[in-house]
């Protein structure tokens, strides 16, 4: 989005970037030793050149390094410094180790997610890391940085997962509290205890994913699919069971296929449930320019999307931690680099 970001990396990082990796592309690799006082320094001048600094360490991590927020700060009053953590900066939990699942599982999300009564479902990282986590993140920092350019003070963002994931959960607690939502995986409206809000499968044992909630849409669904003569009215509760065995019967006498070019284009709100593969060769998506290739990985495209300042990729996917530390420190006004590297401080890969 215009940004020019640079990512500082530990010299012997465990997680250490790999070649193509799109999660690192756009933001050049610096790798500096923080446990020496010239590393730190240095961090502090690009501080001083910066509108936002993002860390994702334990609470404490960067005040013992000397790049807290109150030494960040002191250096640009207009700084935002955001902060990345799993269970947020304070909180009996806040130093302990954990990962999206453990995160997810403690706001009371992971309960209700998927349609087994036996055993709740998650969508690998998806949910917490990505959704509840850095989407917050980001949502935080743009607001502090408007409110930095107006008024000339930063302030420090601290986004947790587990904030983050409680958010997104605002409409189910609106049904909650009106009793519209039941403890009771699989039962409720948006959970697949709605017949005409589910996953059915098709003859050739793929799936399709009906989301035909308001009448005109279900009305179209029905006579589409050929059963609006034996079908119970929508919202009789008490008739959602024959209602579901009509539709699986339904459902299971076309291929996944079939049953999409019926219904593609229509307004029954009904999809084939396609491979990650297929996805990236669905007509729309590829009209969209959703998926791009980046020296041979196929990886998502920026977004959103501007009209006046399209989003672009500015630098392929770091080859390596400190792959970038010489031209990215020269590009941000740091001139002492060839010290910085004799003395370990920094280092070039």
């Amino acid at each position: 989005m215009g940004a020019d970001v640079i990512r500082i990396a530990r010299p012997q990082a465990v997680h250490s970037a790999r070649a193509g990796d799109p999660l690192t592309r756009g933001r050049p690799s610096v790798a500096l030793d923080l446990k020496r006082p010239a590393a730190v320094e240095t961090v502090m001048r690009l501080v001083e050149r910066a509108d936002i600094f993002v860390e994702g360490n334990r609470p404490g991590v960067t005040e013992r390094l000397g790049t807290g927020p109150a030494q960040c700060l002191a250096r640009n009053p207009r700084l935002v410094y955001g902060r990345m953590t799993g269970w947020g900066q304070e909180g009996p939990l806040s130093s302990a180790a954990g990962h999206d699942l453990t995160y997810v599982a403690t706001t009371g999300v992971l309960f209700g997610l998927g349609q087994s009564p036996d055993t709740p479902h998650f969508p690998t990282t998806l949910l917490g890391d990505f959704g509840g986590g850095s989407t917050y993140l980001v949502i935080g920092v743009l607001a502090a940085l408007v409110h930095a350019k107006t008024t000339g003070h930063g302030q420090v963002v601290d986004a947790a997962i587990v904030d983050g994931t409680s958010h997104l959960t605002i409409l189910l607690a609106g049904m909650r509290a009106k009793g519209r939502l039941t403890q009771e995986r699989g039962t409720n409206l948006l959970d697949g205890g709605a017949p005409y809000y589910a996953l059915y499968a098709t003859s050739d044992e793929r799936h399709v994913a009906v989301g035909a909630l308001e009448p005109q849409f279900f009305d179209l669904l029905i006579s589409t699919l050929g059963v609006k003569d034996s079908c119970p009215p929508q919202h009789e509760v008490a008739q959602w069971p024959r209602m579901r065995r009509l539709f699986a019967e339904t459902f299971k006498t076309r291929t996944m296929a079939e049953w999409a070019d019926i219904f593609e284009g229509t307004d029954a709100c009904l999809a084939p449930v396609l491979t990650p593969a297929e996805a990236e060769e669905h007509a729309h998506i590829r009209a969209r320019g959703i998926w791009i290739d980046i020296d041979g990985v196929s990886q998502p495209a920026p977004a959103p999307r501007f009209s006046r300042t399209p989003g672009a990729i500015s630098a392929p996917p770091a080859a390596s931690n400190g792959a970038d530390t010489a031209a990215a420190l020269q590009a941000w006004g740091i001139d002492d680099i060839d010290a910085l590297l004799t003395s370990g401080a920094a280092v070039q890969d």
